[in-house]
């Protein structure tokens, strides 16, 4: 088996390093490829020493078996051709891709057999906040259709890549040094604050954040479910975090949904208010799943339940759902 990885100098190009490690995924020969920037970097895998080549339109590829690609959407489209075309399947982190008709959009707790029709080679990572959202609604729709939802994100500095981790670093030093804090990769100074915006504004008054929620959910879950989505910038590091109201096609009890969720592909239930026992961001850095509490009866809806969710960005919400999609693929021969 040849692997390759594209972006892997960039947060989730190492994270796919570790995940890969973690997993004992299946490599013979691992290739990593950077920009100019990073090509010639050296990283260490399972024990050897491994370049960073310089990604060209080349014959690189050839004999690749996966390629994980995240260097962003305009490198995604300028070489997903010639990443495909010795028969590599790119699983594209961007969002190039997405919402194309034949590019399938797969979390493999939802819809893992999407992964298999694939006339381009190219299978989409969904949006982060996406991901963690659609493993829990999978959890509900199997007991009851979901007709909407309504979500409120959280987002950690990591969505926007390390650098962005760092600059919440320096402007907390900075604020509490009593300096102006340095603002370069968000709109606003985000330490002590939060921003009501992710990406542009589109012209319905929504953000492309907001937007990819929409479309991407009703892909990803074969549904005619609507969502409407606020996506918000907050101070911590690592882990995005979502309030969630759904509306079901009939009731269903806290009881059912929260034995769901225990029986549930990709999920882990934390929820006990008595003892304060619900997900935090602090807590579940580094972990594979999907952390949900707080569930509850929507006052304002009898067929509604509310909860909560906390999961890892850089993790299930780029990485690891990558590589889920590719052990999925060699589980069924597909690869």
């Amino acid at each position: 088996m040849r692997v390759a990885i594209v972006g892997a100098s960039g947060a989730v190009g190492q994270e796919f390093l570790r995940v890969l490690d973690e997993r004992n995924f299946p490599i013979d020969e691992l290739l990593l490829f950077g920009s100019q920037r990073s090509a010639g970097r050296k990283y260490t895998f399972r024990g050897k020493e491994i370049e960073v080549k310089l990604l060209q339109h080349n014959d690189d590829f050839k004999g690749v078996d996966i390629a994980f690609t995240s260097a962003g959407g305009g490198t995604s489209k300028e070489f997903a051709e010639t990443i495909t075309k010795h028969g590599a399947v790119m699983i594209d982190n961007s969002s190039a891709f997405r919402m194309d008709e034949d590019v399938p959009l797969v979390v493999p707790e939802c819809n893992a057999e999407d992964a298999l029709y694939r006339p381009r080679n190219i299978i989409a990572n969904p949006n982060c906040t996406t991901i963690m959202m659609v493993v829990a609604l999978q959890a509900l729709e199997n007991l009851s259709h979901i007709k909407r939802v309504h979500v409120a994100s959280y987002q950690a500095a990591s969505g926007a890549g390390a650098a962005a981790m760092a600059e919440l670093y320096e402007q907390s030093r900075q604020f509490l040094a009593g300096e102006k804090p340095t603002v370069e990769k968000f709109a606003y100074q985000l330490a002590f604050n939060v921003i009501p915006q992710i990406d542009v504004f589109c012209d319905n008054g929504y953000t492309k954040e907001e937007m990819k929620m929409y479309n991407e959910t009703k892909k990803i879950m074969h549904t005619d479910c609507e969502v409407s989505a606020m996506c918000v910038r907050v101070p911590s590091l690592r882990c995005h975090s979502e309030s969630v109201w759904a509306e079901t096609e009939r009731p269903v009890s806290v009881e059912e949904f929260q034995e769901a969720i225990r029986n549930g592909e990709g999920l882990q239930l934390e929820d006990n208010p008595a003892s304060k026992t619900y997900p935090m961001p602090l807590f579940h850095e580094n972990c594979d799943d999907v952390f949900v509490g707080r569930v509850r009866k929507d006052l304002a809806n009898p067929n509604g339940i509310t909860f909560w969710l906390v999961s890892d960005q850089i993790k299930k919400g780029a990485a690891l759902n990558a590589v889920q999609i590719a052990e999925y693929l060699i589980k069924v021969g597909n690869i």
